[in-house]
């Protein structure tokens, strides 16, 4: 008997073992797709990881329902790496797979092809005399006989024909809605020609996927000698190294660089994987990208429909596969035939990491991963580097290239610090604006150029407060206070999405002073119509920008000038390119500098100096106001005066000093459980256990931050452990402890997970 172990889409740990019935066998291999039965009565798409002839003992063993697929769905090569990021990140493999797949490739889902309606003359009446006697019979509709008579004329008939040869139509296809459209004609006159046999109409099959034009790569443009020297030396260590950092200032050409690397992989018939953090950027990515490689790329990314996904993975495994894939996060997951450079653009963004649902895996690792397996080089591009990789780079771990100079002379932006604080005590910030910030938007509207306001924090206030006696409406479910959305006028709790009514008066003293306290982006951008009337103002954050389309018109709209204030969240730090932006405004950094977590200067240093570089064009040195009641702190003066290196060796001699990363690794263990009672029990319980074998090296229990979402109350244990330790024993003991602990009758609905290198 032969036996399958296949891959369910659910969070169960391990492979499980069905039979293959006789009338299977010839179509059964490893990557197609199965319907198993699971349970007594339900059934799910599974996926083959291996074949073998040995039957389990002790166990009842159920037989394959059908083989969905003809050929693989998923190579070999993928299903390794899956199985390196279920291990690493301590996620089942069953996540990884449901993570991985298109939802369209799962049966329970279900995939339809596109199709549309075509129409064709029906073969009765394709010769001369035969389409004489259409027109007789149709001469009392005039209607009737114009759509017949467009139709012809789309498909280039000129009557010339004479009477013994069949009518010469073009191979052009003809839809039901272009017919329509070009005769003006009504559905039910079409529908006529079709029910007395003079016109026909069948459906085909069209994909989702837009074929664009062909490439041009005569539209490469040449590198300048700061760019030449880049690429040359990039070629020369990847002969070395495989994977290469490349560190260049904001605006220093690392895009011209990757085109010319894409190019030089295709000339020699390899495959490109180009990643992303953020949806937003692929917008002006693409459109240079398109300009020179055309329909030889596809793009993957979430705010895709799931069907658009499932022809990309399609196309993928056929013989005319994407020879670039631009996208983000989930584009590492797709199969690659013949993978030989990927591109981590962006590379310290944390978008890269994902927190819910598992698996949490780190875009950047497992691009490096599936790399190592194709047998591919890696480029992490950035102008601020995150600590793991600088330190790679720096220690001869991996290739580093810089580029120190921004491109066309354009010069680093001038960063004046603002001491909120200060000016606050004087009385003199109107709002959120310093008097220097309000007066640097004001020249450069003048000057008709624009302006980026930054602020990480979206919604109109981060809460509202009673004035009388301090009462702060925090959300039933999650131990967070609740943020203020004026335009629906809602409270919303930002964790588990709960949408409250304002109340009207304190539920605690009866007074109705209700107030906002802070400034959220929506709250920024009433403040700046007031300030500047004449201004056109767009905001972008996950409120307005939670679909493609909306991503993509705020880009085009700041891009073409159709705005020229544009206020935002992180999404405005990543890597966008504006002409004519001239002033950038960091409304406040002591929100990210005074961040609960031992990443929070890394984290800042990195936003701030990537929003600043939004700042600048040629001939026009840019202007960032940075905002702060921090003025004094090392990091700041570090952002100004652009010392990356400063700041990085500050930062490890901390790390180092602490054992944070990169000179250990971490951990993070979540317990959670309705009754806090009860996980509090449990997560003592696992900390003991952990103790035993790792002592120092274990953090807590404690509570997060954030110690309940979603009426779940969490516990939180951290592990610090040396970068020579066999993580492979650390996992298995950590399977080991929570075996042992949810196998206890009284911690029955504990949930436990783990963040492996979290963020």
């Amino acid at each position: 008997m032969r036996y399958a172990n296949v891959i369910l889409p659910l969070p169960l740990e391990g492979l499980f073992t069905y039979a293959v019935p006789d009338t299977l066998l010839q179509r059964i291999r490893v990557g197609v797709r199965v319907v198993v039965p699971l349970g007594k009565s339900k059934t799910y798409t599974a996926l083959v990881a291996e074949l073998h002839d040995n039957a389990p003992e002790g166990v009842t063993v159920k037989n394959i329902i059908e083989v969905l697929d003809a050929e693989p769905m998923v190579l070999g090569s993928q299903l390794k790496l899956w199985q390196w990021i279920a291990d690493y990140y301590m996620s089942p493999i069953g996540e990884v797979f449901k993570a991985a797949l298109p939802s369209g490739l799962k049966v329970e889902d279900g995939y339809r092809p596109r199709t549309e309606t075509c129409v064709g003359l029906s073969q009765a009446y394709q010769s001369p005399q035969a389409l004489q006697l259409a027109f007789d019979m149709l001469r009392r509709s005039d209607r009737q006989q114009k759509v017949l008579a467009s139709y012809l004329s789309m498909k280039g008939y000129d009557g010339n024909n004479t009477d013994n040869e069949e009518i010469a139509l073009s191979d052009t296809t003809i839809t039901r809605d272009e017919l329509i459209n070009e005769s003006r004609a009504t559905p039910s006159v079409l529908k006529a020609l079709v029910d007395k046999g003079i016109l026909c109409m069948y459906t085909r099959e069209v994909g989702r996927l837009n074929s664009g034009l062909p490439p041009c790569p005569d539209k490469l443009k040449p590198l300048n000698e700061a760019q030449s020297a880049a690429y040359e030396s990039l070629l020369s260590q990847f002969t070395q190294k495989n994977v290469i950092l490349l560190h260049g200032v904001t605006s220093s050409g690392k895009t011209e660089i990757y085109m010319h690397l894409i190019q030089k992989a295709i000339d020699q018939g390899k495959q490109v994987l180009y990643l992303l953090p953020e949806i937003a950027l692929t917008v002006q990515i693409m459109q240079r990208l398109q300009r020179v490689f055309g329909n030889r790329m596809g793009i993957y990314h979430s705010k895709y429909s799931d069907a658009e996904r499932v022809e990309i993975w399609q196309k993928q495994l056929s013989d005319s596969p994407y020879d670039i894939i631009l996208g983000a996060r989930s584009a590492c997951l797709l199969p690659f035939q013949r993978l030989g450079l990927v591109i981590v653009d962006e590379e310290h963004e944390t978008s890269f990491k994902q927190q819910d649902p598992a698996p949490r895996y780190h875009a950047r690792s497992t691009a490096i991963m599936l790399a190592h397996h194709a047998g591919a080089k890696v480029l992490l591009g950035t102008a601020t580097p995150s600590a793991e990789s600088y330190y790679n780079a720096t220690s001869g771990k991996y290739g580093l290239v810089t580029l120190t100079s921004r491109f066309k002379g354009i010069e680093l932006p001038e960063i004046q610090v603002v001491d909120t604080k200060d000016l606050q005590r004087r009385k003199m910030m109107q709002g959120a604006f310093s008097p220097a910030l309000i007066t640097a938007i004001r020249h450069a509207l003048h000057r008709n150029e624009q302006v980026i306001l930054f602020q990480n924090r979206r919604g109109f206030a981060p809460m509202i407060e009673c004035r009388v006696c301090g009462w702060v409406p925090h959300c039933e479910h999650c131990d967070v206070a609740l943020t203020y959305h004026k335009n629906l006028n809602v409270l919303t709790c930002h964790y588990c999405g709960t949408v409250y009514r304002v109340p009207t008066s304190c539920p605690c003293c009866e007074e109705s002073d209700l107030r906002s306290r802070g400034y959220g982006t929506e709250k920024l951008e009433d403040a700046v119509m007031e300030l500047f009337p004449d201004a056109r103002v767009a905001r972008m954050d996950l409120d307005t920008a939670r679909t493609r389309s909306a991503y993509e018109r705020i880009i085009a709209d700041f891009s073409s000038g159709k705005t020229n204030i544009l206020i935002g969240t992180q999404m405005v730090s990543k890597g966008l390119d504006f002409d004519k932006v001239s002033v950038v405004g960091i409304i406040s950094a002591d929100g990210m500098l005074n961040y609960p977590d031992f990443r929070a200067y890394e984290l800042a240093f990195m936003m701030m100096s990537q929003v600043a570089g939004r700042a600048g064009r040629k001939g026009h040195r840019g202007l960032v106001l940075l905002q702060t009641k921090s003025a004094d702190l090392p990091v700041i003066s570090q952002v100004v005066a652009n010392d990356y290196q400063g700041f990085y060796q500050m930062l490890f001699e901390e790390r180092k000093a602490f054992g944070y990363p990169p000179f250990t690794h971490l951990i993070y263990v979540f317990l959670k459980h309705r009754d806090d009672r009860m996980v509090e029990a449990a997560a003592q319980e696992m900390g003991r256990g952990l103790r035993q074998l790792f002592g120092s090296r274990v953090l807590g229990p404690d509570k997060p931050a954030i110690a309940r979402v979603k009426q779940l109350n969490i516990r939180k244990i951290v592990l610090k452990l040396e970068n020579n330790i066999s993580m492979k024993q650390v996992r298995e003991y950590l399977r080991s402890l929570q075996s042992q602990l949810v196998k206890n009758s009284r911690y029955g609905a504990l949930q436990v997970y783990y963040d492996v290198d979290p963020l």
